[in-house]
């Protein structure tokens, strides 16, 4: 039979017996819990050398004697000699000290589990049928991969304190997301969440996790910026770990940067996750990459909503930038004309992405000259993202391959 338990080694001496790749790839979780770790062996292989080197770990290069277990909480020996591991976890019994063999585990008095770890949440696995670590494994990576997909409920059910975890949701697809953001929306108590968020994923957290939907529209905001900064703080406030689930990335036109600093005004804590911004990933999903060697030297990223820029009409003039613009759908007829105004040729190429990484995704191209109309004649409407420059060229891909293939015969 075998019990878990959670030992607290930090400060405390693990003896490792041998100094091979076996005994380096263990030391590691030692390391990290602070251990006073000595390591007995006459030689030490790269890994532990580097091991001992970088972490100051003490090392006796000699063989090992009985009188090296004074003083150890814990054993663990892997010298590739089964004598000698077998001796070693014979000294450790005689001396009440917990043996980890690596030679043959039923004949250690302890047993290292396959871990994973998901923020503060540590996992371990051990067969008690017997030693069978290949088992463990399979069944550990399995649990890892349910944490990482925050599919696991990872919620504190003991109150700490507050905090606030802005998430960005990338361009919709739940698989899209971080596995930090997955993970912070397994542990959420509330979860404020905007329209353009990887909404599926709201489906799949505990029924009494609160949603709140703040669903912010370009042109139309039920739930003021103000509003929202107050919502994140009471809720921190109340205890709660709360997740501000936006689409795209943050601190990308999401006004990510005034909700952190109304969590620091008011003293609440807040962490900042990044996500995949549709101002790369909704082009690239039709097929059009931002920046093309020999074609786009650099990006140019603007808000569509309010007056174009000095900057903006800069790069619309720029034959070798992109110009990638969101929420602009509305403000169209204002980008060509800047554009035109700026110097761009009307045959300049223009792509509209709408709906990027759903099944709903379409895109118009067009040209400045014509974009309006075609853009009108197809119904376009947000959400979209608007691609200005010869990266928007529908062939452009399959003229590179042409050129290239050329080159090469």
């Amino acid at each position: 039979m075998t019990t878990m338990l959670g030992l607290s080694l930090t400060g405390r001496r693990v003896l490792f017996v041998g100094g091979g790749a076996v005994a380096a790839r263990r030391v590691g979780r030692f390391i990290d819990e602070g251990a006073d770790i000595h390591v007995v062996s006459p030689e030490l292989g790269d890994e532990m050398r580097r091991a001992v080197t970088t972490h100051g770990l003490t090392w006796h290069a000699r063989r090992v004697r009985s009188d090296d277990i004074a003083g150890a909480w814990l054993v663990h020996s892997a010298t590739g000699d089964p004598r000698v591991d077998t001796a070693v976890a014979a000294w450790c019994e005689s001396r009440r000290v917990f043996c980890v063999n690596t030679s043959d585990g039923a004949h250690g008095s302890a047993r290292l589990t396959a871990e994973t770890r998901s923020g503060d949440v540590l996992v371990g696995v051990a067969s008690d049928a017997g030693v069978d670590p290949r088992r463990a494994v399979r069944l550990r990576d399995a649990i890892a991969d349910a944490l990482r997909a925050g599919t696991l409920p990872l919620r504190r059910c003991r109150r700490g304190g507050g905090r606030v975890d802005l998430v960005g949701g990338g361009p919709g697809p739940a698989d899209l997301m971080t596995v930090r953001g997955r993970r912070l929306l397994a542990e959420a108590d509330v979860v404020v969440a905007d329209r353009l968020g990887p909404t599926d994923v709201l489906n799949e957290l505990e029924p009494d996790v609160e949603i709140i939907d703040v669903g912010k529209r370009p042109g139309h905001h039920p739930v003021t910026q103000d509003e929202i900064n107050a919502l994140l703080v009471a809720h921190a406030r109340a205890g709660k770990r709360v997740v501000r689930l936006k689409g795209g990335d943050p601190f990308v036109f999401g006004r990510g940067g005034e909700e952190v600093a109304a969590c620091h005004a008011a003293g609440v804590a807040v962490e900042v996750v990044p996500g995949l911004t549709s101002v790369v990933s909704v082009p690239q999903a039709a097929g059009i990459p931002v920046t093309h060697r020999g074609v786009s030297a650099g990006i140019h990223v603007a808000n569509g909503q309010g007056a174009v820029s000095a900057s903006t009409r800069a790069a619309l003039g720029d034959d070798t930038i992109t110009t990638v613009v969101l929420m602009g759908v509305a403000a169209l007829p204002r980008i060509v004309a800047a554009a035109r105004e700026a110097g761009a040729p009307g045959s300049r190429p223009v792509a509209i992405v709408e709906r990027g990484h759903t099944p709903q995704q379409r895109t118009t191209h067009s040209t400045l000259a014509e974009v309006e109309r075609d853009a009108a004649a197809a119904g376009v409407a947000n959400p979209a993202v608007i691609v200005i420059g010869e990266v928007a060229r529908a062939d452009l891909l399959l003229t590179a391959a042409s050129d290239r293939e050329r080159v090469t015969r």
